[in-house]
């Protein structure tokens, strides 16, 4: 008799510490994040040219410290993706070169991760790059 109470407390005590751990662990809240693209020269050409994002949060205030890595496609499929690696130049402005490699339309995916290791995408696009 002894011996099932001494298993009943543990199946308890283990199952209470259980239901305590994950009650502590909690799902990373959703960031809302807008992202302001610059890019210059303007209109945009055939070459190379810069790409300052300004990062926010939901009440406007800059998103500092965060890794920024852009990947520019062409709006049709067929060609090779132009990547490049943002530097923090202020904070929550981001600076990018690229190098467009053909006239048309643009598409650019932002790779975001956040100091918290969070790790967002956006999308906005660069319509008429002009020929060289």
């Amino acid at each position: 008799m002894c011996r099932w109470i001494h298993l009943a407390r543990s199946i308890v005590l283990s199952f209470s510490l259980l239901l305590s751990v994950s009650a502590c662990h909690q799902a990373p809240r959703p960031v809302v994040l807008t992202v302001e693209p610059e890019v210059s020269p303007q209109p945009p050409r055939v070459g190379p040219a810069t790409i300052v994002l300004k990062l926010k949060d939901g009440s406007g205030g800059p998103i500092a410290g965060a890794r920024v890595e852009l990947e520019a496609n062409m709006s049709h499929p067929g060609m090779s993706p132009v990547v490049g690696v943002a530097s923090e130049i202020s904070p929550g402005s981001y600076r990018c070169p690229i190098a467009f490699s053909m006239a048309g339309d643009w598409i650019i995916t932002t790779r975001i991760t956040l100091t918290d290791g969070q790790k967002l995408e956006r999308e906005f696009r660069i319509s008429g790059v002009r020929p060289d």
